[in-house]
């Protein structure tokens, strides 16, 4: 009788282990996915800055001024636990963003202007973080998703309602494409 209560608060411990070990994956990939979420709102708000910067030199340039505003609205719009939208979306103001700096090669007065250099820094920062960022969340993710599919956590992770998470990546190949700019 009394090994048999034993292995019964043997197990239930280790269920309420693996329970918390879900519980702390699963906030580690809440808090990595803000970290995300953080970056991409600095990003979007140094957008309006550098769209001013630019227009001043290259007024003719608009189409690609636009294309700019537009995609950066689009990404804002994602529902924030869109993993996959947000990542499609921000996939293609990069590729936009790159074509919109790739415009300071030919206007030399505007590569020289010292708020384009600064805003040009800023937003190259902007992206190593936002890809530390995104490596972060990814690896919280893996976590995850290891323990959630694993067993014997992926009983528990059955019975409470624990689901894997999605990879923040770049799923279109044409958005891992070198921009190109054509006058």
């Amino acid at each position: 009788m009394y090994i048999l209560l034993a292995i019964i608060v043997i197990v239930a411990l280790y269920a309420v282990f693996i329970y918390n070990g879900l519980v702390r994956a699963r906030q580690m990939a809440e808090e990595a996915w803000s970290g995300i979420d953080v970056q991409l709102k600095r990003r979007a708000d140094l957008i309006p800055n550098l769209i001013e910067t630019v227009k001043g030199y290259a007024a003719h340039e608009r189409g690609t001024l636009e294309e700019v505003v537009e995609l950066r609205n689009k990404a804002q719009a994602v529902p924030a636990g869109d993993v996959a939208g947000r990542a499609q979306a921000e996939g293609l103001l990069g590729q936009a963003l790159g074509r919109l700096l790739a415009l300071a090669e030919a206007y030399p007065d505007l590569k020289a202007n010292q708020n384009f250099s600064e805003l040009q820094g800023s937003l190259e920062t902007m992206e190593s973080e936002i890809q530390m960022a995104r490596r972060y969340y990814n690896g919280a993710a893996r976590d995850l998703n290891v323990k959630v599919e694993s067993f014997p956590s992926n009983l528990v992770a059955g019975q409470f309602g624990f689901g894997k998470r999605e990879y923040f990546e770049i799923t279109n190949e044409a958005d891992r494409a070198v921009p190109t700019v054509k006058f």
